[in-house]
């Protein structure tokens, strides 16, 4: 009997034979079961499921709890981060100021606030502010009229309060800790105005994070001795008196009311 493979070389018919059993062993073409492929995915008879991917995305309309949920919310945090990295990525040397949104416009610690923006601007530096009025808005302003890169990380409060007019690029967070990320990667030093307790807030995670060295040190720089030498000096006369700090942390901030002396400390060290 002749062997049907005799014509095709010895791999050659190796071949044909593997597609002749696979080609035995499948389901004839004509089925009478229901089938849909959907991307790579076959499914039949009861598992077919109804419409197709696309219309299951855009005519959904059943519960929206998941959009509150944990693993949603991972993602809304990693949107963030994205978006915040996308905008500040190109932004070249800056500095980020820090103050309280409830400083007045003809108040001295306004006037001070656009004088340090405005030399940051002049000596290179982009500003970055918290994008709020008050002293946040006084270094936008000084940056601004400077000609320098004015920057707003804004944050989703309770109350609105929106990015202050003199912001060139703004960013908008729903969560502080990746604002205050935004702060330390993109700043090559901090100049704390008189604030409250969001300020306090970002001044402390600065100050561990350059003591624990989870940042390189950068400078820090508390502008206005009569707002801050109380602080400056409790810290000294409890925290370092009773060992919870260690006399070399007085070093990690700068207390000062000199502009000049304010912006050659975070623009010369952080060089």
């Amino acid at each position: 009997m002749t062997d049907e493979f005799e014509s095709f070389e010895p791999g050659e018919a190796q071949e044909a034979a593997a597609a002749a059993n696979a080609a035995a062993e499948r389901v004839p073409f004509s089925k009478d079961w229901p089938e849909r492929h959907t991307g790579p995915v076959v499914r039949r008879r009861g598992q077919v499921q109804a419409g197709t991917t696309d219309q299951r995305l855009l005519d959904s309309h059943g519960p929206s709890d998941w959009v509150h949920g944990d693993p949603w919310r991972v993602m809304r945090i990693q949107s963030e981060f994205v978006e915040g990295f996308g905008a500040l990525a190109e932004l070249g040397p800056a500095v980020s100021v820090f103050g309280s949104a409830r400083t007045s416009a003809d108040s001295p610690e306004y006037a001070a606030g656009v004088r340090i923006g405005r030399a940051l601007a002049e000596a290179g530096f982009a500003v970055i502010t918290g994008g709020g009025p008050g002293a946040m808005e006084a270094a936008n302003k000084g940056a601004l009229e400077a000609g320098g890169v004015s920057v707003g990380l804004g944050i989703e409060l309770p109350f609105e309060q929106g990015l202050n007019p003199y912001v060139d690029i703004g960013v908008n967070f729903r969560y502080f800790f990746v604002r205050k990320t935004m702060f330390v990667k993109y700043a090559r030093g901090f100049v704390v105005l008189p604030g409250g307790f969001g300020t306090l807030d970002e001044l402390f995670e600065a100050l561990t994070l350059v003591q624990t060295k989870k940042v390189t040190r950068f400078p820090i720089v508390l502008f206005g001795t009569s707002y801050w030498g109380g602080l400056a000096s409790w810290v000294r006369s409890t925290l370092v008196a009773e060992g919870k700090a260690s006399p070399l942390d007085l070093e990690l901030f700068h207390v000062t009311d000199d502009v000049d002396d304010a912006v050659d400390r975070v623009t010369k060290e952080s060089a």
